[in-house]
């Protein structure tokens, strides 16, 4: 009975965790490529390890709901899976003196190369060569920057983030 509570809760969980990756990215729009995104889904991966497949995809089946199931949106049933999966090349613990550098740091080095990671798609959906995409990546690299410098300032939360939530489940006593 206690392990099928605990279930009920993490998924209740990854659906709220899902629906505000949404909310906080549609309320910073107005902001070009500026938003939580990339911190929710590292905190999420620290957290949660692989299950943070289940808020990310919530967010992407929202996202598609929301704005369409267009071609642009082909991407993301990819490019945050392999976030989370980068992310999790790093240890589970990991001291907090080298943690509070090295989470802005991905987060930064994730914004910087999101460009790169959606330009396979944009070559493959729109038949571009190999000089076609580099130009395409080229085009784009000042919001990837502005990504970058927005990852890394929201980054500053995965630490404290992931520690809250970590100790809400503990004081709940709800497995990660």
């Amino acid at each position: 009975m206690k392990k099928a509570r605990n279930r009920l809760v993490l998924l209740s969980l990854f659906a709220m965790y899902g629906a505000l990756m949404y909310v906080s990215k549609y309320i910073m729009e107005g902001l070009p490529n500026i938003h939580p995104l990339t911190m929710l889904i590292v905190t999420f991966t620290v957290v949660y390890r692989i299950k943070a497949l289940i808020p990310i995809y919530v967010y992407v089946f929202i996202n598609g709901l929301y704005s369409g199931f267009d071609i642009w949106w082909m991407p993301y049933l990819y490019l945050w899976a392999v976030q989370c999966l980068i992310t999790m090349l790093i240890p589970k613990k990991i001291p907090d003196r080298i943690a509070v550098i090295v989470y802005p740091v991905l987060c930064a080095i994730l914004g910087l190369s999101f460009g790169v990671m959606y330009a396979p798609a944009q070559a493959i959906m729109f038949k571009y060569s190999f000089e076609q995409t580099v130009a395409w990546i080229s085009s784009g690299l000042v919001f990837d920057l502005l990504h970058m410098g927005g990852n890394f300032a929201m980054g500053l939360l995965v630490l404290p983030l992931s520690k809250l939530i970590k100790k809400l489940h503990a004081s709940a006593r709800i497995p990660t």
